[in-house]
C-alpha cells in the first residue's frame, strides 16, 4: 500500500461506519417495539373536550396537582397539555396538544403499544403513535404527530382517539413513553 493511502482507507472506513450506524438508528426508530402488540385495555370515554380553547387560557407553569408520582406522562384534558415527568418528579418537557374527538376518562393507564408510522383513523399520515387506552366503541386513544406537522381540530363527526402534537413533541414522547410507561389523565 502506498504511503498516505492508509489514512484515506481509515477515513473511508470511518465514514462507512458512521453511515451504517445512522441507518441502524433510523431502522430501530421506525421498528415496532415488539412483534406481538398487546391490545389496549378498555376504558370508558370521558365527555368530549371542547376544541376551541383550553380551560386555562395562560400557559400552565406547574404540573397538575394529584397527577401521580415517579416517571409518567400527564395529560390534562381541560388544559390540552402534556407533561413528561422523570423518575425524580421533575418535568422534562411540557407542550400543548390537540385533543381527539373521543377522550379517555381521567385515570391512570399504561402505554400498551407503539407504532412508528401509520395512517390515522382520520386518514392523516402520522408518526410516533403511543397507544394507552381504549374508549367506548373500541376507539383506541393515543398520542401521535401528523407527518405534515398539522394539529387541526378533529372532525367531531368522526370518532377518533388521536391526541395530536407537534413533530418535535412527538419525538420527545416517542423517546419517553415506551411500552409499560405510566400515563395519567387528569380533568
Amino acid at each position: 500500500m502506498a504511503r498516505g493511502s492508509s489514512g484515506i482507507v481509515a477515513g473511508l472506513t470511518a465514514a462507512a461506519m458512521g453511515a451504517v450506524g445512522f441507518l441502524a438508528y433510523q431502522a430501530s426508530a421506525n421498528a415496532p417495539d415488539s412483534v406481538a402488540v398487546p391490545k389496549p385495555e378498555a376504558s370508558s370515554s370521558a365527555p368530549a373536550v371542547p376544541h376551541d380553547k383550553p380551560k386555562n387560557k395562560k400557559r400552565p407553569a406547574a404540573l397538575p396537582a394529584e397527577s401521580g408520582t415517579g416517571a409518567r406522562v400527564v395529560y390534562a384534558l381541560g388544559d390540552r397539555r402534556v407533561w413528561l415527568v422523570d423518575a425524580r418528579g421533575k418535568v422534562t418537557r411540557t407542550f400543548a396538544v390537540m385533543p381527539s374527538s373521543v377522550s379517555p376518562r381521567p385515570e391512570t393507564y399504561k402505554v400498551r403499544s407503539r407504532t412508528g408510522f401509520i395512517k390515522g383513523s382520520d386518514g392523516v399520515p402520522i408518526e410516533h403513535v403511543v397507544l394507552f387506552a381504549m374508549a367506548d366503541g373500541g376507539v383506541p386513544v393515543g398520542f401521535s404527530a401528523a407527518q405534515d406537522g398539522s394539529m387541526a381540530s378533529p372532525d367531531p363527526k368522526l370518532k377518533t382517539g388521536g391526541v395530536r402534537m407537534k413533530r418535535a413533541d412527538g419525538d420527545a414522547m416517542w423517546t419517553f413513553a415506551t411500552v409499560g410507561a405510566t400515563v395519567v389523565v387528569v380533568p
